[in-house]
């Protein structure tokens, strides 16, 4: 292997390539880059770079290796190295089948990717397509949530670095799961960033809400693109992953003609073409905007699929009674039904949050249901609570299983977080593991007051900084086959093969799906070709009419009594049913 040690440092006035304890001069190339001379170098080699002349060695940029941390020497890593067993996984593409978001540090005792490999079985077992991580690139620290990310190339060692990446999604294949892997393209973290130091790579006063926006449209933004879509094509090529999770994509500060989403689109659809195979892009997204999702022909950017919060804030809010903050334009069932039939609640709407209309409709000729990416729980949403309180810090088992009838038989992709599956009781919090004494205290503080600004108790905010805070975010396997952590269990599993098993269930047309409500009943019926999804909020008993005659009970969550054309329901009761003669 002859390792390339080429940069790109517009900045730099002289570079110094420090590789295997040598110092070796590099020249000035075209456009900013530097080359070093007679760096005939092989795998394994710890190197960085001294700019103009500084003493200490900064990581690569490209950094595909950094087993001491985001502040030491880079090391080389070869890819291509690795023996895949993976040929004969075929992936479904964006299809709508149901993903698995969970989080490498806290998914099992151990946190590492091998560790998850053990656990591969079960989420087979359990019924999901897809695995999604959070991010996994390198940060400083031993754990964190992964958006603190300096080294967008670089596998965080801790979790095993980049062949034990390449043995998981091996082994996901192998195992018939695809993988998304969660990816952060709008900022970088506070602690090991030295990007700044070798070119443009941010655009001071065009901040976002975690500091500097990336360079995507200023003087020498050219290659801060390229940087960004050679890392996109760099996780399909050396990592075989299967689709990419973008995060927080409406931070993109972007002015150009051709937006890096579409240009992210456009190579990822190339690659496609190249590697024989599908791959996909779900933005991470709150302005309601189709365009994202809408084909490039039709000047869209040509997107697989987005997150809808909305479908979270509908369900959310008509399952807890929470409707303070953003919650409060989804407090009723009619918001609920309009998101189920519509993708978005806010489509050109007023938002009381925002203080202004927002969003814009979808065209159902063009978008189909199944880009929206729609879940009850998820790592913001949870994670960002005061306390990272899931559903089952407050709700019981029968609307724990409301909840899962509902995201599991909608028209949408559904998305489960780790341990919603089962019920975990274990929270899922904010940490960090800042090692600057400063930054951690500044961390820690700073969340607190964010939390006492809008009313919650400080003594319910975990300090992200103590080391018990990521431990209690550990899921506790033990549950899965306790009581009502095995009853919910074997209620996703069941609700994941009837998703597999029904075509109605998995129909991408926004056109077949309708939905019918009692606002003061408290009841909703979403119909799904031959098949109703009744579903009972109320505090009690219910009897709730059918679009058809003589039901066929294809799964309850609760005993469910039959009639003529209709059902009763016990409180927070769910049942799928349908229609006996074939017909609605």
């Amino acid at each position: 292997m002859r390792t390339n040690f080429d940069v790109w440092a517009p900045k730099a006035g002289t570079m110094t390539l420090l590789a295997d304890g040598r110092k070796l001069s590099m020249s000035r190339g075209e456009n900013g880059w530097w080359h070093a001379q007679h760096a005939e170098l092989t795998a394994d080699i710890d190197y960085g770079y001294l700019i103009d002349g500084a003493e200490t060695p900064v990581p690569d940029p490209r950094s595909r290796r950094q087993p001491q941390g985001v502040h030491a020497l880079s090391r080389t890593f070869d890819p291509d190295l690795y023996q895949w067993h993976d040929a004969d996984w075929k992936s479904p593409g964006l299809d709508g089948s149901a993903i698995y978001e969970l989080h490498i540090g806290t998914f099992t005792p151990e946190g590492t990717l091998d560790a998850a490999i053990g656990k591969l079985d079960y989420l087979v077992d359990l019924g999901v397509r897809y695995v999604e991580l959070l991010p996994v690139n390198a940060f400083n620290g031993t754990h964190n949530w992964g958006y603190d990310g300096v080294l967008w190339y670089a596998v965080q060692e801790t979790y095993g670095g980049p062949e034990a990446y390449q043995r998981f999604v091996d082994a996901a294949h192998q195992a018939g799961l695809g993988v998304i892997q969660d990816v952060v393209y709008n900022h970088l973290g506070p602690s090991g960033n030295y990007l700044p130091m070798f070119g443009p790579y941010l655009t001071e006063g065009k901040s976002n809400t975690w500091g500097d926006s990336v360079n995507l449209d200023g003087p020498l933004s050219d290659t801060v693109r390229q940087y960004i879509v050679d890392n996109v094509l760099m996780w399909f090529r050396d990592y075989h992953v299967d689709g990419l999770r973008l995060d927080a994509v409406h931070a993109l500060h972007d002015e150009r003609a051709v937006h890096i989403l579409e240009e992210m689109a456009q190579e990822t659809e190339k690659c496609a073409r190249d590697l024989g195979k599908p791959l996909f892009l779900i933005a991470e997204s709150d302005l309601n905007d189709p365009r994202l999702i809408s084909p490039r022909n039709l000047n869209g950017y040509g997107l697989d699929g987005q997150w809808s919060d909305d479908f979270h804030h509908a369900a959310h809010t008509n399952l807890t009674g929470e409707n303070g903050g953003y919650y409060e334009d989804f407090d009723s069932l009619g918001a609920l039904a309009k998101v189920l039939c519509d993708g978005f609640f806010h489509d050109g709407a007023f938002s009381s949050f925002r203080g202004r209309t927002h969003g814009r409709p979808i065209n159902k000729d063009v978008i189909t249901a199944r880009q929206l990416v729609t879940c009850i729980q998820n790592h913001d949403q949870i994670g960002n609570r005061a306390a990272g309180d899931r559903l089952s810090a407050s709700l019981g088992y029968p609307q724990l299983a409301l909840a899962a009838v509902l995201n599991l038989t909608s028209p949408f992709t559904p998305m489960i977080f780790m341990g919603e599956e089962f019920g975990a009781s274990t929270p899922w919090q904010f940490f960090t593991s800042h090692p600057e004494p400063e930054l951690g205290k500044a961390t820690a503080e700073g969340r607190l007051r964010e939390f006492e600004r809008m009313g919650w108790d400080p003594d319910t905010v975990p300090n992200p900084q103590d080391p018990s805070t990521f431990a209690n975010s550990k899921l506790d396997w033990s549950e899965v086959e306790e009581g009502d952590h095995a009853k919910l269990h074997a209620l996703y599993q069941q609700l994941l093969e009837l998703r597999r098993d029904r075509p109605d269930l998995v129909d991408p047309d926004f056109r077949s799906v309708r939905a019918n409500f009692d606002e003061v009943g408290r009841w909703l019926v979403l119909q799904r070709g031959e098949t109703a999804v009744v579903l009972n909020f109320a505090a009690d008993s219910r009897e709730i009419p059918l679009p058809f005659s003589s039901p066929q009970l294809l799964l309850e969550t609760a005993p469910a009594e039959l009639y003529q054309d209709g059902v009763q329901l016990p409180a927070y009761g769910a049942a799928v049913l349908a229609a006996s003669n074939g017909r609605m």
